[in-house]
């Protein structure tokens, strides 16, 4: 027999059909896959459904499931109550805007055998702080030191055609 860990999301203030789509991009996934396509997942319903996926290998855990072997057995969208709103229009008149919501239950299940991990999510590398280098000024003492440099440095050229560009113009 298997096991099964359950977690409910209720009352999320997004749409049952945008939460749908992105459920549907988990399911039967292992978690750790469930939680990488998540995260790289732009759409907002995505990160309440990644919450709820911890929320339930939390309570897996204290369940005393192995997190390795969990994956998303089913996942369920329903449509929640609906806030009623009136927008005016032109006219006197009003449109009626319905926000909806949604209710998201997740059941994880246990496999016999541990999935292989496709995707592992390392944390984040500390930035190592960097000795700042403090530069001391350029100072040209003399005029000859200041011509030795001018004389050095190259001289830039002429692009080709450049005079024969200008002159060409109808109008300087």
């Amino acid at each position: 027999m298997k096991e099964t860990v359950t977690a409910k999301l209720k009352y999320l203030k997004i749409a049952p059909r945008k939460t749908r789509f992105v459920a549907d991009l988990v399911r039967g996934l292992p978690v750790g896959a469930a939680e990488a396509e998540l995260l790289g997942n732009p759409r907002r319903p995505a990160v309440a459904i990644l919450k709820l996926i911890r929320s339930a290998v939390s309570n897996a855990k204290k369940a005393t499931l192995a997190p390795e072997k969990l994956y998303v057995k089913e996942i369920k969208v329903d449509q929640g109550p609906r806030l009623k709103r009136f927008m005016p229009r032109a006219f006197g008149r009003s449109n009626l805007i319905e926000k909806k919501m949604s209710h998201v239950t997740l059941v994880l299940g246990v496999a016999e055998k541990p999935f292989a991990e496709r995707f592992v999510i390392a944390p984040k590398p500390k930035k190592e702080k960097k000795e700042k280098k403090t530069k001391e000024p350029k100072a040209i003492k003399g005029k000859e030191e200041f011509e030795e440099k001018k004389a050095a440095a190259p001289k830039p050229k002429a692009q080709p055609g450049f005079f024969r560009r200008i002159f060409r113009r109808k109008a300087v």
